[in-house]
């Protein structure tokens, strides 16, 4: 299925999972949006843009079953992070809980905010290798006490690849009264979500990862209880609004300045062009990832001669191995030697990093509609032949 994409030809790219990678068809969708805009810019922001508003919000409310009253959208998930958690009215030894997988812009969020407040940030240590979802969910609600205010948990961890049992982490939390913020940038398109069954505080995620829309589109959707007290990072013409608590959220939302929400109204395309390429649409398409993610891990780990980290059933369309003993300190703004030479002698495209956290080095693999067993096999070859 390459060619619904303009990868270049000559990379075995197996890195989906950092920034997506957007059809062809979505991407001609965005520039007739664009073309339309600089037509006459003010008629499209005044009238079309609040059309093509609504249809985006209906679209990926229908696709995440959301309540689309609570759903807007920011340019990434770090900034819907950053939306909620400037939002808080946090005390001083108000706690919150973070695991040590968590992506490192979202923890430096959760900080930032707790330096500012007096609050304390309370680090959950969880093992990157591990048999169950039990090895994962006991220490995290071993850390709740009568100060934890919220829980930042992940759907997929982002430099570990680890399907969180997410859908546990929220009821049990939540059943304990600590809210949870829940960070979906590996989310919509690579896990099954049903937010109006999860009933989450707070979930952002990422449009342009899984479901390969441009560069620049994120939702977050905000539970009817916390809409009031959720502002937007921008603040603009809609705060002293009077009108209606729908209409406010829409107004404050939508309206935070003037923008280019080409790749926001572009969510429906990205929806539709991918469930058109796979019969059986999104499920399949997640189905089909997820087992080429695992069978290229397989692949991989036989290659090093190395176990797989986690079961299958905490594997998605991202799986990450492990090189123990060759961690030598942060990252380097230069990048990882490895994967430097992945791609300038091998022409693959593959994250090889550090993590500070766990002292170790790993890398991690992607799996979408255009990759094929043979790149992984590819992949366990050059990495054969580098270390």
């Amino acid at each position: 299925m390459a060619h619904h994409w303009s990868l270049d030809p000559d990379i075995t790219f197996l890195n989906h999972g950092s920034f997506g990678a957007t059809p062809t068809a979505v991407l001609d969708e965005q520039s007739r949006i664009r073309a339309q805009m600089e037509s006459d810019p003010v008629r499209f922001f005044e009238r079309d843009a609040v059309e093509l508003m609504a249809k985006s919000v209906g679209s990926i409310s229908e696709f995440l079953n959301a309540d689309r009253d609570g759903m807007t959208f920011c340019h990434n998930a770090t900034g819907g992070i950053n939306t909620v958690l400037r939002s808080l009215e946090l005390n001083a030894g108000d706690e919150i809980i973070v695991p040590d997988h968590a992506y490192q812009a979202c923890w430096n969020a959760v900080e930032f905010v707790a330096q500012r407040a007096g609050a304390k940030v309370v680090v959950v240590d969880l093992p990157f290798r591990c048999e169950s979802e039990d090895e994962i969910i006991e220490p995290l609600l071993t850390a709740i006490s009568p100060r934890t205010v919220l829980a930042m948990i992940d759907t997929v961890t982002s430099p570990t690849g680890m399907r969180m049992p997410f859908e546990r982490l929220v009821a049990e939390f939540q059943a304990r009264g600590v809210d949870v913020l829940l960070d979906a940038a590996h989310g919509p398109g690579i896990v099954p979500l049903d937010l109006d069954k999860l009933d989450v505080a707070w979930i952002t995620g990422n449009c342009h990862k899984w479901l390969c829309s441009p560069k620049g589109a994120a939702f977050l959707h905000i539970r009817e209880d916390k809409r009031e007290s959720t502002k937007p990072l921008t603040i603009s013409h809609g705060f002293n609004a009077e009108m209606s608590a729908v209409e406010k959220f829409r107004f404050e939302y939508d309206w935070q300045g003037t923008s280019d929400p080409s790749a926001i109204f572009s969510i429906p395309k990205s929806i539709e062009t991918l469930e058109s390429m796979v019969s059986g649409g999104f499920e399949a398409i997640m189905e089909r990832n997820n087992n080429l993610a695992r069978a290229g891990r397989d692949v991989l780990c036989e290659s090093l001669g190395t176990d797989a980290p986690h079961p299958d059933s905490m594997v998605t369309a991202m799986a990450t191995i492990d090189l123990p003993g060759t961690y030598d300190g942060p990252p380097d703004f230069r990048g990882d030697p490895l994967h430097n030479g992945l791609l300038d002698d091998w022409g693959i495209q593959v994250p090889v990093f550090p993590w500070p956290h766990h002292e170790m080095r790993y890398f991690r693999i992607s799996s979408y509609l255009y990759n094929s067993l043979a790149e992984y096999e590819y992949l366990a070859q050059a990495l054969s032949e580098s270390m």
